[in-house]
């Protein structure tokens, strides 16, 4: 199937998810995930009218952005060591993988202008994900709002892959009562939650995802 028809069934599962919850379609924002696929397959998408795209890996973006059009948005969504911060922040429109202060401050130094991040939070405990504990995450929105360039927008999290997208809503609703808990300890606005994936996107979406990550689903299984 095209990228172009992926697109349109995403879409109506996006649309559907939406009217189930009673939510608008423009509270949810597509992020297509484009990592290890080439600037062939952003460029077919972007035809289709995919604006907005996500890259795990800060060199691969490097290489790839430039062979795309101009107009497309980008967002790290990977892992981000302190020592790519200034790529980075140069490269991105948002980075949804903060979660440390050490590198919260070195996107904050070399940030040229405003630069929206996502805490990362690790719900789930394992130790093969990245991400802060949910303990961790008030001094980081605290941290944030010190900085001069830097913005904290919201959470994101990446739930334990399951068969079942439904057993993922605990992981997506424990975000969105984090996030509230925090807007009201901390005094911060923090409207952006990150979550949900190919599998289980429609699930976030009724938890209050504002940003969903669809790579498979959109571009098709990886090499």
């Amino acid at each position: 199937m095209s990228i172009q028809k992926n697109l349109e069934r995403i879409e109506e599962r996006i649309a559907s998810a939406c009217e189930k919850a009673g939510r608008r379609r423009d509270e949810v924002q597509l992020v297509a995930v484009s990592k290890r696929k080439p600037a062939s397959s952003v460029r077919e998408a972007a035809e289709a009218g995919q604006i907005l795209f996500g890259e795990n890996r800060v060199q691969e973006a490097q290489g790839k952005i430039p062979d795309c059009p101009q107009h497309l948005h980008w967002h790290l969504i990977g892992h981000l060591q302190s020592n790519k911060a200034r790529l980075a922040a140069n490269l991105f429109r948002m980075i949804h993988s903060v979660d440390s202060e050490k590198l919260l401050h070195a996107l904050d130094e070399h940030a040229a202008t405003p630069l929206p991040i996502l805490i990362q939070v690790n719900l789930s405990g394992e130790g093969s994900k990245s991400g802060c504990a949910p303990a961790e995450v008030a001094a980081l929105i605290e941290a944030a709002n010190a900085c001069s360039q830097v913005e904290v927008h919201g959470l994101m999290t990446i739930p334990p892959f399951t068969p079942d997208p439904e057993k993922a809503r605990i992981h997506f609703s424990a975000l969105r009562t984090l996030r509230d808990e925090l807007e009201k300890s901390t005094g911060t606005s923090l409207p952006e939650l990150s979550m949900g994936m190919s599998n289980d996107f429609e699930i976030a979406i009724e938890e209050g995802s504002t940003f969903i990550r669809v790579g498979t689903g959109l571009f098709g299984l990886r090499s």
